[in-house]
């Protein structure tokens, strides 16, 4: 009997990956490519469309080659994305007009000033969850929109296309300027600020207020879906699913009942919280988005992004040089009990969820003679381990449920010690699974649900299987004490980056 496959294509932030899953989701093949990162100002970060497009073009068919696996093999394929990076492209040439703009970006940090004082912004959070922030892609758009000669003219009469990148890889992929799909998913349409949350669809009051010409958007479908057939690259081949990378990492771990949550650890923090078919509006500065929608039920979710985790250790690293390599902080925490009285918040371009105060900036505390190198490495985990805790604690706060479990995945899982400071701080399990390449299993399993390679949900749960599990160890009493000092240095990085009138610049 022929073995068939899934295959999943994981479009992230630094690189772009393609996998192949069997049936009991273990990797049969693996094919990566990184593309550039551009910074051409201060704040703002930019990539290459054409790049990312090309390195697909290379790495689906090479993952299918070296894994001697034929197209007819194929099942189906699903998308994972990193969210909110936007690009817009010509229809008729498939060119993208500039580099896309990514997520990181905060160039539209005044322009998100002024739609804050406009008439009806109070608004936008009752209608697509989501705070007026830079983070998310409709200022960027307008931002495009209003400093390209001529791009509005031509976006009214639908010459050029919007979308995040897993739209952009679909319509390539199902035929570019030859009939390509311009499609998106529901995830990735609900972190635009443009789509209603109850309705799914475009909302003609956002799209008013940021001066969105509908004609360049794309249609918005469930996660699993008929996103087409693949016609170039490696034709043939059905595209099933698409999510957003952290949406994705929600499917692929399992998180199916109301309450259960995941983290995923990298550069930044991302949890997401399942709330079921509950619209739950945050009052605990989380953000409220779809977790996935398979066929007609959407499942919605609380999210608490955390813009610096993995890249303080970097920064650590790189700059400052306490460690050579990521791996040594474990090593070098683990030479002292405790921090000595040392916290460090990492707000270094402000704090994000569940603060969200762009006026943050990064600070080290609680300085003695006694402070050590060790000391240091253990604070810049805690800081890890307690911004966490702060979402965590908003999102049981908001949903009026309590997280029983916290399910991780991302590179800093590979550090016992963090995650034993997790499950420390947040006195509950934390859990890390069998297969760590979540985001990619998420959409690979969204695809396969689709066409019914695997049966249900449960069959998917059935799959997931812990390769580490760390139980809480720490006295209530001193975590609570540990707590109040960590939400203390919070407050004291609030209010450094003050904004410069137009007389002090």
């Amino acid at each position: 009997m022929t073995q068939h496959y899934v295959l999943a294509i994981d479009q992230g932030t630094t690189s772009t990956r393609c996998i192949l899953f069997d049936q009991r989701a273990q990797l049969a093949g693996v094919a990566q490519r990184e593309h550039q990162q551009y910074y051409p100002r201060p704040g703002w970060v930019e990539q290459d469309a054409m790049e990312i497009w090309r390195n697909v073009d290379r790495i689906v068919p090479q993952v299918l080659r070296n894994a001697g696996v034929g197209v007819e093999q194929i099942a189906a394929l699903g998308i994972a994305n990193q969210r909110e990076t936007s690009v817009v492209w010509d229809r008729r040439t498939g060119n993208p007009i500039g580099h896309a703009v990514v997520w990181q970006d905060v160039r539209t940090e005044e322009l998100v000033a002024e739609f804050e004082k406009r008439p009806g912004a109070q608004r936008i959070r009752q209608l697509c969850g989501l705070p007026l922030a830079t983070y998310f892609a409709a200022p960027r758009l307008r931002w495009m929109l209003d400093t390209t000669p001529g791009l509005r003219e031509r976006a009214e009469r639908g010459e050029v296309l919007f979308g995040t990148m897993e739209t952009w890889l679909i319509w390539n992929l199902t035929g570019g300027v030859d009939g390509g799909e311009h499609v998106t998913d529901v995830t990735n349409a609900s972190r635009t600020l443009l789509m209603n949350l109850a309705s799914l669809s475009w909302d003609p009051e956002l799209l008013e207020f940021f001066g969105i010409p509908a004609a360049m958007l794309p249609r918005i479908q469930p996660s699993t879906a008929s996103y087409g057939t693949t016609r170039r690259v490696v034709p043939g081949i059905r595209i099933a699913a698409a999510l957003g990378d952290q949406h994705a990492a929600l499917f692929g771990q399992t998180c199916f009942a109301r309450g259960e949550t995941k983290c995923t650890y990298g550069t930044g923090g991302f949890l997401m919280m399942n709330t079921g078919g509950e619209i739950v509006q945050s009052t605990h500065g989380l953000l409220t988005t779809i977790g996935y929608q398979i066929d007609r039920d959407p499942v919605y979710a609380l999210e608490g992004p955390i813009a610096v985790t993995g890249s303080l250790v970097q920064w650590i690293r790189d700059n400052i040089g306490l460690v050579a390599s990521a791996p040594e902080i474990e090593t070098l925490a683990r030479t002292v009990e405790d921090n000595g009285g040392c916290c460090i918040v990492p707000a270094f371009s402000g704090l994000y969820a569940p603060h969200w105060r762009s006026d943050a900036r990064g600070l080290v505390i609680g300085l003695t003679s006694y402070i050590t190198k060790g000391h240091l490495a253990r604070a810049v985990l805690e800081a890890t381990a307690w911004q966490t805790r702060d979402v965590v604690d908003a999102m049981n706060a908001d949903s009026g449920l309590q997280a029983a479990t916290l399910r991780v995945d991302g590179g800093m899982t590979s550090n016992n010690l963090l995650m034993q400071m997790v499950a420390d701080f947040l006195g509950i399990p934390v859990m890390r699974p069998f297969v760590p390449e979540t985001v990619s299993l998420g959409a690979a399993y969204a695809a396969g649900l689709a066409v019914g390679y695997w049966p249900d949900l449960q069959g998917l749960r059935n799959n997931w299987r812990p390769a580490g599990r760390w139980a809480p160890r720490l006295d209530p009493v001193r975590r609570e004490d540990q707590y109040d000092d960590w939400k203390r240095a919070v407050q004291l990085s609030f209010g450094w980056a003050r904004r410069k009138t137009s007389a002090e610049r």
